[in-house]
């Protein structure tokens, strides 16, 4: 009876060390996942997701201020209906990466749209002010012409920024918005070339 009692203490006595062993395996366990999914949500970028993001708001501005000419400029309803599109896919991105720069640390663009801040020298498929100031005083057939030429130079810019921050960039969220922005920016290429009769 007695070895019984002692064999039976013994059970118990494992049976508590390894439940105690399992909870605490577990408890280290979750502390690395919240540690892990914590870095992920705050951190993960470099200097890469940075100057797409900055590079690009600037970009998507001025593809912005060239689709709302259209409104009052344009005679294509095609025209028009892209320039809609336009401006509604990337004003929401323009505060999307505002939001990131922010969250970083770093300095949002001062927006530089109607100032006579030539930044085509530095960014890819940017217009120059002479350009724009063109396209302003273009009307009719005239600007739906100028305006899709411009503008398919323009996405061509966007979607080559776009693969840099692919092959360079670290922050998820930027990386995704950039193969997002090479999916619709080169199928809207394709329309506009169309509409140009290049295709």
């Amino acid at each position: 009876m007695t070895a019984r009692r002692g064999f039976a203490r013994r059970t118990v006595a494992l049976a508590v060390t390894a439940s105690v062993a399992a909870l605490t395996l577990a408890a280290c366990g979750d502390d690395g996942d919240s540690k892990g999914s914590g870095e992920t949500k705050t951190g993960g970028h470099n200097a890469a997701d940075v100057s797409f993001s900055k590079e690009m708001i600037q970009h998507h501005r001025q593809a912005v201020e060239m689709a709302s000419l259209a409104a009052d400029h344009a005679s294509s309803a095609q025209v028009k209906s892209l320039a809609t599109k336009i401006k509604g896919a990337q004003d929401p991105e323009i505060k999307t990466m505002s939001g990131w720069l922010t969250a970083w640390g770093e300095k949002v663009p001062q927006d530089m749209t109607g100032m006579g801040h030539d930044m085509s020298s530095s960014t890819p498929g940017m217009m120059t002010d002479a350009d724009m100031g063109k396209l302003e005083k273009a009307s009719g057939a005239m600007f739906d012409t100028m305006f899709l030429n411009m503008m398919v130079e323009h996405h061509e810019g966007a979607v080559a920024m776009a693969k840099t921050e692919k092959a360079d960039g670290s922050y998820g969220p930027a990386t995704a918005l950039a193969a997002g922005v090479i999916t619709a920016q080169s199928a809207e290429i394709t329309q506009m070339n169309k509409m140009l009769g290049k295709n």
